[in-house]
């Protein structure tokens, strides 16, 4: 399975959580790893580029710290780009149908905090149907989300554990999907 996977991280040199995400999926060798904003430091994304790699995927993951309950401002501009009309939706938007597309997400606090009755009264899975809905319109197969929570004190020995695990997870032949109103 040819797996791109997509790091979204504007303070990488400072990223703990997401750098070693990123630095253990790097080393398998059949990962495609990229560092969007050292590829993107201006928001001036090489679209056709993008799209070319997303075609030649067959899993597409989006991996980000969650800010302010969304996504970094570059996944957003990503999104917005790279993702057209009569490319990825519409009505001969199909480039991306049949794909599987799955997000690797940490929160800085921990995951207690996202429960409904949490401090943050939402799910990470709640959180996130903003990309499901993209997802759907995409064409693409929502699969359940690879979610690292307290990412501000985390140890490093959990670190390395979540990095084994997400090494596992991406390579994992069938991941399930989410349901609409899961």
């Amino acid at each position: 399975m040819n797996t791109l996977i997509l790091v979204f991280h504007p303070k990488d040199p400072v990223s703990k959580v997401n750098k070693r995400l990123a630095e253990a999926a790097e080393e398998n060798s059949d990962f495609i790893v990229r560092d969007m904003y050292e590829l993107y430091p201006d928001h001036k994304i090489d679209v056709k580029k993008e799209q070319e790699l997303l075609e030649d995927a067959d899993r597409i993951v989006l991996q980000f710290p969650m800010y302010w309950y969304s996504s970094p401002s570059l996944l957003k501009q990503w999104e917005d780009d790279v993702l057209a009309y009569g490319w990825a939706y519409g009505s001969t938007g199909d480039k991306l149908h049949g794909k599987e597309l799955l997000i690797a997400i940490s929160t800085g606090g921990a995951s207690t905090n996202y429960a409904h009755d949490g401090s943050a009264h939402y799910t990470v899975t709640d959180l996130l149907r903003p990309l499901q809905a993209t997802s759907d319109l995409i064409g693409t197969k929502y699969l359940e989300p690879f979610i690292t929570g307290g990412a501000l004190t985390i140890t490093e020995d959990i670190l390395e554990e979540r990095a084994r695990e997400y090494v596992a997870y991406l390579n994992k032949e069938h991941i399930n999907t989410v349901g609409t109103y899961e």
